[in-house]
């Protein structure tokens, strides 16, 4: 069995996204219980909705993911979520020390993200295999 590879119904896949969520005003705010937290949620967050994280880590400003997901699923839909829910939890979590640094509104995140697909193989490596297709 090809454990490469996820199946569901009818549909071989493999999915995988690198996405980095920066705080607002790169702020340096990952640091101790803070970074725990988030990666705790982001894991509880994966977890309910059957997305696979392979690697995560922090810096004082950002934070990087890696998580495999589902052919049904959005990777626009996929960071919104995240960061809604993270940082709804955050702010219910340390709301005195949120709010001394975003004073106007309840945000932790900016509204950018960088995401980036990854595969297995080089796009060269499939350029030549559909070239060579017929």
């Amino acid at each position: 069995m090809d454990n490469r590879y996820n199946h569901h119904n009818r549909r071989k896949y493999s999915l995988k996204v690198h996405i980095v969520l920066v705080t607002k005003y790169r702020k340096q705010l990952l640091r101790g219980s803070i970074t725990d937290n988030v990666k705790q949620k982001i894991y509880d967050i994966c977890n309910s909705k059957d997305y696979e994280i392979i690697a995560m880590e922090t810096d004082k400003d950002h934070i990087h993911f890696l998580i495999s997901y589902d052919t049904t699923d959005r990777v626009c839909d996929i960071v919104k979520l995240i960061k809604q829910q993270t940082t709804y939890y955050l702010w219910q979590k340390y709301p005195n020390f949120l709010s001394k640094q975003y004073w106007k509104k309840k945000i932790f995140w900016s509204d950018g993200y960088f995401a980036c697909s990854i595969g297995e193989v080089s796009s060269a490596t499939i350029q030549k295999y559909i070239e060579s297709q017929g």
